[in-house]
């Protein structure tokens, strides 16, 4: 939904119609920008989500409950001790802008009665919750914006509050066409972006609709139309619309929402939509799965850059070890120099550059050149050479050592990177995390506003043609769980030698179709995900091993086949 000044207009007379009167049960801040407020209001409660999220700003009454800090925040704690019992005055729009204001009435310490204002501007990446005093006073808010953010409006406990500067454009709820006409007359350019640019609370998707309305063509170009029309038409929809509500979800081909609105957009007649009762209903549904995709994606970010940073320094580190893997290369040539010179002292020279010796080793005995050190005797050349063996020899087999351990820990960290690309949840996201700082890849935050314990997260669920249930696992924990969780006779499978989830077909003796597909769900998640013909092991669990001190995730098995199987995109159920 365009969550523009227009559309919050109608959402609050909507809740306002709820809300004005209710009485303030419980608050709560799941997020440093998001309050939800339980209000009590016509024998009901009601939890209203207000969100100054930089990509999901909004405010409407919503049914899905999230987890709060262990400690709150400082501005939930004011508005707790400010608000508790506090009732509901008014919930209005300010000058037709992105603005909500709700007003309480209370009482304060004294016994008297006292209101106070939660101020919500929904303006993009400059959003804020803030929470003022009867007097104009800022007592808290979501955001601190101090001289160093904005020259213009600091926003901060005790300066009086502000509002934002005026646009200076005709308010959607006052426009008539004479009015709009004189705004309109003598520009030019795309008619939506005129509309917008006229009348306030316009965001580019209403303008659109309102430019389809007037013309049939959300495209059209307001030298190419009659003005004074388009005025006429724009004022008497805009003075309609409020009467005309049909909140909706819309849907795109793939059957993703894409949108939703809170009356309809004969512009998008082609996309399917889904009616809700009112505009929150329709809002709480289309920002459900957006908002928790935004709040994963925010999370996964420094898990993403702690990863990306470790992974790039270990591929570093293993193209040195080879390197110097292939400097100790020429030990065997030490060690021939340092034999043949100690056989031959007399031929060489205090002084000599080099000095050319038969070669015992060669089956001809050809003679070799052997570069000598002029300041070092012929003795103490023969004993350098043999230095430089000892060394390129003990360097071999560190080398050697410290690929295999860095091999190891590359294949580990580009494991939990794919990981990573499979967590949809808040769940699985923290226990990954917990891995890295238990590792020492993240540091361990003592943070006191963590999560209350969230619950283990679950596999990914998928049914089989056969309609056999097959289990496939996020993350490391969730695999090592799903793997020794699961009956010694069922079927684990795993892509070979790579990164990738552990999947298991619940139920003993499948078919060779089930395991064909469940093999596609292994390449699927793993890091043969873009590849063909990937190999995918898969033996029962029995055989499945876990050796003592491994790092979750990792196990070793036996009496494995193999099957070659190019991926294939499934979502899973639920």
């Amino acid at each position: 939904m365009p969550f523009d000044g227009f559309t919050l207009g109608l959402l609050a007379r909507e809740l306002n119609d709820t809300l004005a009167g209710g009485r303030v049960d419980r608050v709560v801040q799941p997020e440093r920008d998001e309050l939800i407020l339980t209000v009590r209001s016509g024998g009901a409660n009601h939890m209203l989500l207000l969100s100054a999220s930089a990509g999901c700003a909004r405010a409407h009454l919503t049914e899905f409950k999230k987890s709060s800090p262990l400690e709150p925040f400082n501005l939930c704690m004011l508005m707790r001790k400010h608000l508790s019992g506090a009732r509901i005055v008014e919930i209005r729009q300010i000058d037709c802008d992105r603005i909500l204001e709700i007003e309480f009435e209370h009482l304060d310490e004294l016994g008297d009665r006292a209101r106070k204002t939660l101020v919500c501007e929904f303006m993009g990446k400059h959003s804020n919750l803030i929470f003022v005093s009867a007097d104009g006073r800022i007592i808290d808010s979501a955001r601190r914006v101090t001289e160093a953010i904005s020259s213009v409006r600091e926003v901060l406990p005790g300066l009086r509050y502000e509002r934002p500067p005026e646009h200076g454009k005709l308010p959607f709820d006052r426009v008539t066409a004479e009015k709009l006409y004189a705004a309109m007359a003598g520009k030019s350019g795309a008619l939506q972006k005129l509309i917008g640019s006229c009348v306030s609370g316009m965001s580019a998707q209403t303008s659109r609709e309102l430019a389809f309305r007037a013309t049939g063509s959300a495209d059209a170009h307001a030298d190419e139309c009659d003005l004074r029309a388009v005025a006429e038409s724009v004022a008497a929809e805009l003075a309609r619309i409020p009467e005309e509500l049909s909140p909706a979800v819309l849907y795109g081909p793939d059957d993703r929402p894409v949108d939703a609105v809170a009356f309809p957009y004969r512009s998008c007649a082609g996309l399917r939509s889904a009616p809700f009762p009112t505009i929150s209903a329709a809002l709480d549904a289309f920002y459900r799965s957006r908002d928790l995709a935004e709040r994963a994606s925010q999370k996964s970010a420094a898990i993403h850059r702690a990863l990306k940073t470790n992974i790039e320094r270990c591929e570093r580190k293993l193209a040195l070890q080879r390197e110097a893997l292939l400097g100790a290369e020429r030990m065997e040539e030490y060690r021939v120099n340092g034999e043949l010179l100690t056989a031959n002292l007399y031929l060489a020279e205090k002084g000599m550059k080099s000095v050319r010796l038969p070669n015992y080793y060669d089956p001809e005995l050809k003679e070799i050149e052997i570069p000598l050190d002029v300041k070092l005797s012929p003795a103490q050349n023969a004993q350098r050479y043999f230095k430089l063996y000892q060394k390129a020899r003990n360097a071999r087999t560190l080398a050697a050592e410290q690929i295999e351990k860095t091999s190891e820990e590359l294949n580990y960290l580009e494991g939990q990177m794919d990981n990573l690309g499979k967590c949809s949840g808040e769940s699985e996201l923290m226990e990954l995390r917990s891995e890295l700082e238990k590792y020492g890849y993240l540091r361990h935050t003592a943070n006191r506003r963590q999560m209350k314990q969230l619950p283990p997260s679950q596999p990914m669920k998928f049914t089989a043609p056969s309609g056999r249930t097959i289990l496939v696992g996020k993350n490391n924990l969730q695999n090592d769980k799903l793997t020794f969780s699961a009956e010694p006779e069922e079927i684990w499978l795993h892509a070979k030698d790579m990164p990738g989830s552990h999947v298991i077909i619940v139920g003993p003796n499948p078919d060779d179709d089930t395991i064909r597909y469940a093999a596609k769900l292994a390449a699927a998640y793993s890091k043969g995900a873009r590849s063909s013909n990937v190999p995918v092991d898969y033996t029962k669990r029995r055989y499945v091993k876990k050796p003592s001190g491994a790092k979750p995730g990792f196990v070793i098995y036996t009496n494995q086949r193999t099957l070659y199987v190019t991926p294939e995109e499934l979502r899973p159920e639920g």
